[in-house]
């Protein structure tokens, strides 16, 4: 990438000079953003929660969950501050299309959407997410683990989506070895954000944002910690609940990271370097945005 301009380092000095759009002091629920979730299975119904959590954590005002049916009141009582839609499940456990009639409402109705963590059978998760897009219109959307394997079948996005793979993810998507990622993770993420049109963040220890106009990022945190079973959707449902409040995609990405970063940082303090839990994670968010303020 000789001649490339260098990318942004994000940090909190940077990002105070990238301010978050500023909610009134008396502004209601409805003005802090609604969010849809996609998200979880019967194997995985954690994920909906964790990613749920963490955009309202990260300031939403609404939030709308749809899971699979058979966990859908176990996260609606999980979850109290959620409305949960239920959703109907094919035999390989992705959700079947025809509950998308289900959700219609809550896609037209959302400030910003999240769809894939926890998901189960990529070839029926593909379809479902290749379906849900056009309700979406101009609504944000993130697509996070499996949801993004429907990058290849729609080609590029009609408007930017913000992506969030790690490095194995990223070389599936893009039939690449992982160790071609890892060698080189801001092309990887550059020629994906051109490829799809869409904000692309290469996680890892060194986490490369790229945009389609060319714009990067870079942000370095040396947490352990945070590779951790579900840490993924945490960072997810941040990047969701920042952009229903009128962060732009790439601004909330941005955030998200570092917030993301900086939530594992207070609690390898209070902890130790590792063993904390994703779920401690979106707890730590509120402080965080505050300090930031």
């Amino acid at each position: 990438m000789a001649g490339a301009k260098a990318p942004t380092e994000l940090d909190a000095r940077s990002l105070r000079r990238w301010p978050l759009p500023q909610v009134a002091p008396d502004a209601d629920k409805e003005a802090r953003g609604r969010v849809l979730v996609v998200a979880g299975s019967r194997e995985i119904p954690g994920a909906a929660l964790l990613a749920g959590t963490a955009a309202l954590r990260a300031g939403a005002g609404k939030l709308v969950i749809a899971t699979a049916q058979s966990l859908a009141a176990h996260v609606a009582v999980a979850l109290p501050e959620a409305r949960v839609i239920g959703l109907p499940e094919t035999a390989e456990g992705a959700f079947a299309l025809d509950g998308i009639a289900r959700i219609e409402r809550a896609a037209a109705e959302a400030d910003a959407a999240l769809l894939g963590p926890g998901f189960m059978h990529e070839e029926g998760s593909v379809e479902f997410v290749h379906a849900m897009l056009p309700l979406l219109g101009r609504t944000p959307v993130v697509l996070d683990a499996m949801a993004m394997c429907a990058c290849p079948r729609v080609g590029r996005f009609s408007q930017p989506v913000a992506l969030t793979p790690h490095a194995g993810e990223m070389a599936s998507l893009r039939h690449r070895s992982r160790e071609d990622v890892e060698a080189d993770p801001r092309a990887a993420a550059a020629a994906a954000a051109a490829q799809w049109n869409a904000i692309v963040a290469v996680k890892g220890a060194t986490t490369w944002i790229a945009a389609p106009d060319g714009r990067e990022w870079r942000h370095s945190a040396s947490h352990a910690g945070l590779a951790t079973s579900g840490s993924g959707d945490v960072l997810a449902g941040i990047v969701t609940g920042l952009a229903a409040q009128g962060a732009s995609l790439d601004q909330a990405l941005a955030w998200a990271v570092v917030l993301h970063a900086m939530a594992g940082g207070v609690l390898a303090r209070k902890r130790g370097p590792l063993g904390y839990l994703a779920r401690e994670l979106p707890g730590e968010i509120p402080a965080l945005l505050k300090k930031m303020a």
